[in-house]
């Protein structure tokens, strides 16, 4: 279970991401990083999520100064799910959502970008940090419930996008690839391979549910019962 097994070829057309990607260094930065790690399936879902997450924000009246942080946000949920960022060896293990919020605080800090203000770091690291957590990220509004909202609309159709057309225009410029698989498996793995599981997953968490999944049923095949 150490090994990625379930690495799918990415045909992205450059024109697409580019007309995708917003132009300010903070996204062009955010992008090249997940570009860089993030395998195939993964990429394509966080670049679904951008989309979803940009219309949600138009529709309810984000400034569009904010739409930087947004995609940062968007494009680097799920980089804590990677190998370079798992930091199994660290004294305090922390599942994949923190691990993917300190990223993308770093890369904002590191910036040095004066109109980023030390709150505006925060409600990214939170929105990522609470991603996949249910009921409390819808409630605090702002990037955060963005975020949520954006990540359930690609795994529950309808829930941001109002016209299904858009979904499935996201969907044919940015393949599924498998994802629900390929992201199980990157948070599952991240538990296995680490000295102490609970510590990658946490009980009441969601790599809980996906790793107590697993465990239940080591060679299933389908999507995991706990995704």
């Amino acid at each position: 279970m150490c090994q990625n097994s379930h690495v799918a070829e990415n045909s992205l057309n450059p024109e697409t991401v580019s007309a995708c990607v917003p132009q300010d260094s903070i996204s062009r930065t955010a992008y090249a990083l997940a570009s860089q790690h993030l395998p195939p399936a993964i990429l394509n879902h966080c670049l679904r999520v951008w989309v979803y997450a940009r219309a949600l924000g138009e529709h309810e009246g984000l400034s569009s100064s904010r739409f930087p942080l947004l995609f940062a946000a968007c494009i680097l949920h799920d980089i804590g799910a990677t190998p370079a960022f798992a930091k199994l060896d660290s004294e305090e293990l922390q599942r994949f959502e923190i691990e993917g919020a300190d990223a993308a605080a770093s890369l904002l800090r590191a910036a040095g970008d004066p109109s980023i203000s030390h709150d505006d770091i925060e409600e990214v690291w939170r929105a990522i940090a609470l991603h996949s957590t249910p009921q409390i990220a819808e409630r605090m509004g702002g990037l955060v419930r963005i975020v949520r909202l954006a990540v359930l609309s690609d795994f529950q159709r309808g829930v941001v996008a109002e016209k299904e057309e858009l979904q499935e225009e996201t969907e044919a410029q940015f393949e599924r690839l498998d994802i629900e698989r390929v992201l199980a498996d990157a948070v599952i793995q991240q538990a296995l391979c680490s000295r102490m599981p609970a510590g990658k997953a946490p009980a009441a968490s969601w790599p809980n549910d996906l790793l107590r999944a697993y465990r239940s049923n080591p060679k299933g095949k389908g999507v995991n019962e706990g995704f």
